[in-house]
């Protein structure tokens, strides 16, 4: 079963989430250059605190708390000390560029949480081999938004259909590390490009784990907990009741489901 992410800062949420089976609880801090990356996109743009780590550590038992930093800069140390004393289990580095980058990482760290690198640009890309080469990654995302910015493309699930995220994919599985790739909503809704095929290609490439969009629980929509907590818990069984069908299936079945992908998404680029 793929590991579920779903970010909130809202402690009521994030027990809603929990207690419904997501995994973890995704605290997002990163800001520095996310507006002049994704300028008038309808993208999520967070600016969680320190603050909120603690507030939702203390409803959190069975989830795990996944902090996102912000890129290296100058205070990352301390920023990395801060999130840590607040009791982050996992911290996220998005958009960074080189092996140095990833070193200066995992020391700040220091082995005392999991360290999740965020592979979201051209140049982390390309400096990949050199990248799985340091001890200390316990784990790998593949941020498909600006990453598909990043290349000039016109629609993030492109890269799953241009051999990008395959190409990542089996280096990274090469050495044994747990990685994920994108979002995926809930199944069964009518959705341009369904949340069934996005997670056929999570069991085709071998992922691991998923940030649960926007859209598979949509808080902006309802403040009412129990319709929260109703949402969640619906959503979450209909999904991995899907992934255990995946579960079962052929390879012929992941290539069919692929063709069918692509199929979609090259619909959805012409209209762009």
């Amino acid at each position: 079963m793929l590991k579920l992410f779903y970010i909130t800062n809202n402690p009521d949420i994030a027990a809603a989430a929990q207690s419904a089976g997501v995994d973890r609880i995704f605290v997002d801090m990163e800001y520095m250059g996310k507006e002049e990356r994704q300028p008038n996109m309808d993208t999520v743009k967070n600016h969680h605190t320190v603050e909120d780590v603690s507030k939702l550590r203390g409803v959190l038992d069975k989830s795990e708390l996944l902090v996102r930093v912000n890129p290296i800069h100058k205070d990352s140390k301390k920023e990395i000390d801060d999130v840590i004393n607040a009791g982050a289990d996992v911290i996220m580095l998005p958009m960074w560029k080189s092996a140095e980058e990833i070193k200066q990482f995992i020391s700040f760290v220091d082995k005392r949480v999991k360290t999740l690198p965020l592979l979201e640009t051209e140049d982390a890309r390309l400096c990949l081999d050199e990248v799985l080469e340091i001890d200390g990654i316990d784990e790998m995302h593949i941020g498909l938004n600006d990453l598909h910015l990043n290349q000039g493309k016109k629609f993030l699930f492109e890269l799953l259909t241009d051999g990008t995220v395959e190409e990542i994919a089996n280096k990274i599985r090469k050495r044994n590390i747990p990685f994920g790739f994108g979002g995926v909503g809930r199944v069964s809704k009518d959705d341009l490009l369904p949340a069934e095929n996005i997670l056929a290609e999570h069991y085709r490439l071998n992922s691991s784990m998923v940030i649960l969009s926007r859209s598979f629980c949509n808080t902006s929509n309802t403040t009412d907990i129990n319709e929260i907590k109703r949402l969640f818990a619906e959503g979450v069984k209909e999904n991995k009741e899907f992934e255990k069908m995946l579960e079962n299936q052929s390879e012929s079945y992941f290539e069919e489901k692929h063709k069918q992908t692509t199929d979609i998404i090259k619909q959805i680029v012409s209209e762009k």
